[in-house]
């Protein structure tokens, strides 16, 4: 495996542990449809399925991690967040989050950022 997707599975890995440490359930992780993928999908009450972007970097030397969330991806993720609340016949409304994850030798730093975008 390449070290930039070691970074990847390790940084979704914090998130979802951080995720349940603050109460959410996991529904899925790595929900494919088309040519899209959801790293996280979760839920912490009942009015919300939260969709969960993971952005891991080593280094903001470019940009927060958060940065790199294109308005193309964000397209992709509302395709496949549908996909997924029509295939399981999910009421709720959906809320996209991001959570940036630096990590490094020297530290680690995760940050979560709800409603970080709007789908319209």
């Amino acid at each position: 495996m390449a070290q930039h997707n070691e970074l990847g599975a390790l940084g979704e890995a914090l998130a979802v542990d951080y995720l349940l440490d603050h109460g959410y359930a996991i529904l899925e992780r790595n929900f494919r449809f088309d040519k899209a993928e959801i790293d996280i999908i979760a839920q912490k009450c009942k009015e919300f399925v939260v969709v969960v972007e993971v952005k891991t970097r080593n280094s903001d030397f470019f940009g927060d991690p958060q940065s790199f969330i294109s308005s193309g991806k964000i397209q992709l993720l509302v395709k496949a967040a549908n996909e997924f609340m029509v295939s399981r016949g999910k009421e709720e409304e959906v809320r996209f989050d991001v959570i940036a994850v630096l990590h490094n030798q020297k530290m680690t730093q995760l940050t979560h950022f709800e409603n970080a975008f709007y789908h319209f």
